[in-house]
């Protein structure tokens, strides 16, 4: 089982933790300390040993930062965990704020002028510049987390594994010698594991759930790289496929290394750790804030990855479809928990024998659960699966031939028209979103709000993006693309995103529906304007019980008509005879 259901922090142990780090920060003479959900390569994802935040606060979000002052400590969370920083966090210790609609540089003016410190590997240059434009003090110090934390846990040592160019569908040195073709007498610095995974077609393990290592590399314009990771986790056959043209060092050379270029040198300003900049200024070094170089090469999938993205696709569809019909058996005999759900779909999962590992810590919410976006339920929160509610679960899976991300909102009984109304909406934007077509060039801001029309005509909404990227056999979080409000990348052909919509009411349910999605090339239309549209991956069946047909256009229901038959000719014969029988039912026509 790769998922566990212990919880990994709690609330009691807040106060004394914040009392201590307040001793170190008047200790330093400072007003005050950010603590950010980060580690010195800047992933989403991090290690346990890098999870300071929740260490200090309980919050264990996949997005935030604690900034603590002498009188006040905010929890600054997006729209997704508004309501499970509440049950995770001691609220007469810690304040949660709202971000970003409460920005943290007017939040910290607004109570102290003094000094602000904070530990320069963990935050980028956008982000100290967002604080200092806002009139914030700043002092770089070491980490001071890290002086109290008297247990951290140790750096991971996971082996990196080769990753098949028939997969990746170009070789390491291709890539190379693409990238390097734009280089042009500069070296860059690439900081993101998945980046350097990417780069060097290996994977690893340091990283729960996505198979990533810790590494910073530096790219040559002749297509050399120094790679600086631990060398125990570097097999012999992995450095022989690395070949000559890829040196490998010590973490601990990497300074060193940044301090004997000569420049110019590319470094992310919204990626990379603000103590790369700093120690790079110390040599003089002329610095050009460009891009990662890995990242949109990186989110444009070759023809291979996205062959294996369909399969990888298909087979987990008929993983969760088993599930599915499991679920409406089991279901209505009251016994289930949402533990037994989250272990009931893994083991389906396992049973196709390819499972690498999930993509990510299943979300399953029963009732009032579903309402928090990003669940994890443990022994101390698991709820039973009710009669007459809605069970939102949310999950994916890691396979070498692509990465899955899948949610689906199921009916347990009868859970009310309110609820078939919300679902509605939220299945008429998938669809929309789903359908659109539109001019090159547009960026994921302009299609945001296709998922959100049908919300908005009855006043709802939702408080997160409508689609992140997902990378292949990497992250299953992946920039820089994105479907949302402050997405300012243009979308193109290659990149895969998720389209997921929801509606969520806090104390009584959460509805969310997601497939994953390819950009591709659009046949040509009316006046020949180069245009893309999607390609869906995902084919699992909505729950038709919940949808209110009346309420579909006609062109919503012919495609969600469609969509089912696709899913019952393509997964049919890969599902055993009893799923395949409840999936000519779910799957029928409204």
């Amino acid at each position: 089982m790769f998922q566990t259901f212990t919880s990994s922090a709690s609330p009691e142990q807040g106060p004394p933790r914040l009392a201590a780090l307040r001793q170190q920060i008047r200790n330093e003479g400072l007003a005050g300390f950010l603590v950010p959900r980060a580690d010195v390569h800047q992933g989403e994802y991090v290690a346990a040993r890098d999870d300071r935040l929740a260490w200090l606060t309980g919050f264990t979000g996949s997005a935030g930062f604690c900034v603590v002052l002498a009188d006040q400590a905010g929890v600054f969370i997006d729209g997704r965990y508004r309501t499970q920083v509440k049950a995770q966090v001691a609220l007469d210790h810690f304040t949660p704020v709202p971000w970003p609609d409460v920005l943290p540089g007017p939040w910290i003016m607004d109570r102290t002028h003094g000094e602000i410190g904070f530990d320069p590997w963990l935050h980028t240059q956008d982000d100290i510049s967002k604080l200092r434009e806002a009139g914030v003090t700043l002092r770089p110090v070491a980490n001071l987390v890290d002086r109290i934390w008297s247990d951290q846990p140790a750096p991971p040592q996971g082996l990196a594994f080769l990753h098949p160019d028939a997969l990746a569908g170009r070789t390491s040195q291709q890539k190379r010698e693409d990238l390097a073709k734009d280089l042009k007498g500069k070296a860059a610095i690439i900081t993101l594991p998945d980046s350097v995974c990417w780069l060097l077609n290996i994977r690893g393990a340091d990283v729960p759930r996505n198979p990533v290592l810790h590494a910073f590399a530096i790219l040559h314009d002749d297509a050399r790289v120094d790679l600086f990771t631990d060398p125990a986790k570097i097999p012999a056959e992995v450095l022989d496929h690395l070949g000559p043209q890829v040196s490998l060092h010590a973490p601990t050379a990497f300074t060193a290394a940044l301090r004997a270029l000569k420049g110019p040198v590319q470094l992310d300003p919204a990626t990379a750790p603000l103590a790369l900049r700093l120690t790079l200024e110390e040599e003089g070094t002329k610095i050009l804030g460009l891009d990662d170089p890995c990242r949109l090469p990186k989110a444009c999938k070759s023809g291979a990855e996205i062959a294996g993205m369909r399969e990888a696709h298909l087979r987990d569809a008929a993983a969760v479809i088993e599930f599915l019909a499991w679920l409406d058996r089991e279901a209505p005999k009251g016994h289930l928990t949402e533990i037994a759900v989250v272990t009931a779909l893994e083991g389906y999962r396992r049973a196709t024998n390819a499972l690498h590992d999930i993509s990510f810590d299943t979300i399953c919410g029963a009732g009032p659960n579903g309402a928090m976006m990003h669940y994890r339920v443990t022994e101390d929160t698991d709820r039973p699966v009710g009669r007459n509610e809605l069970l939102l679960v949310d999950s994916g899976a890691q396979y070498a031939d692509g990465t899955t991300d899948i949610t689906r909102t199921m009916a347990i009984g009868d859970p009310g028209n309110e609820a078939r109304d919300a679902y509605t909406c939220v299945v008429q934007g998938l669809i929309n979103l789903s359908r659109v077509r539109w001019p090159k060039g547009l960026a994921g801001r302009d299609l945001d709000p296709i998922a959100r029309f049908h919300l908005w005509l009855d006043g709802r909404d939702f408080n997160h993006g409508t689609g992140h990227g997902v990378g292949a056999f990497l992250s299953v979080h992946e920039g820089p693309q994105r479907i949302s409000r402050i997405s300012e990348v243009p979308l193109q052909a290659g990149m895969i995103l998720s389209n997921e919509p929801g509606y969520y009411r806090e104390g009584a349910f959460g509805i969310r529906l997601e497939n994953l999605i390819v950009v591709e090339p659009a046949p040509p239309g009316a006046d020949d304007r180069d245009q893309l549209r999607f390609e869906t991956l995902t084919f699992v069946p909505f729950d038709r019980r919940l949808i209110l047909s009346a309420r579909l256009a006609p062109d919503e229901r012919d495609w969600l008509d469609a969509y089912h038959a696709q899913v019952l000719e393509r997964v049919g014969p890969r599902l055993s005879d009893a799923a395949r029988e409840w999936l000519v039912t779910a799957a029928a026509p409204l």
